[in-house]
């Protein structure tokens, strides 16, 4: 496996488009960071909550493309023709085949649309068929419950918990709910069955 982070990866089918951050995505997330969707950062260890903090977070996604460490995808509803929020490949490990997704947020209009399975069905797709990924890790704040469960419905398998292993938004630390997803388990039903739920 060799992940390619010159290339412009687009990925879309008849719900959503995801493609590569650009810097006038400050103006395409600026709805999302606005005050009026305070929840959608309460477990989130990246906060684009404000101007300030929107425009750190385009600014380091840009560079952590540029330092081969993470690549980032904006999320376009084509239903509802708006940015609804960002995803993101990292601790991507070229050598063993794995690689993480995750750092996902949705404004909340888009959220229980259907619009994330689109999303991850694409990403799935890309990393095993494509990429030739072997596994694919997720984590989750121990207290998100809703994305746990969607992590589930989307054909992860919960793996363990680690324990106050990273810092939370509360300035604390949190436990992590590990879930993964392996190539056999895709291309052994996984994608069938996801794909039935589109």
């Amino acid at each position: 496996m060799q992940f390619d982070f010159l290339k412009d990866h687009v990925l879309e089918d008849q719900r959503v488009l995801l493609r590569p951050f650009i810097p006038m995505d400050v103006d395409n997330l600026r709805h999302l960071s606005a005050t009026e969707d305070p929840m959608l950062w309460q477990y989130s260890q990246l906060s684009a909550a404000g101007e300030e903090k929107l425009e750190k977070y385009i600014a380091d996604t840009l560079a952590n493309r540029v330092n081969n460490t993470q690549y980032a995808f904006i999320v376009f509803d084509k239903i509802k023709q708006e940015y609804a929020g960002s995803t993101r490949f990292y601790n991507i490990d070229n050598a063993y085949g794995n690689l993480f997704l995750g750092y996902t947020f949705y404004g909340s209009k888009f959220q229980g649309t259907g619009l994330n399975k689109h999303a991850k069905f694409l990403l799935f797709q890309f990393a095993f068929e494509e990429l030739g990924v072997q596994r694919i890790e997720m984590r989750a704040h121990s207290l998100n419950e809703r994305s746990i469960a969607a992590m589930k419905s989307i054909g992860c398998t919960v793996e363990g918990v680690l324990r106050k292993n990273v810092p939370s938004a509360d300035g604390g630390r949190r436990d992590s709910v590990v879930l993964s997803i392996l190539k056999e388990e895709w291309m052994n039903g996984g994608k069938e069955m996801l794909y039935k739920k589109l």
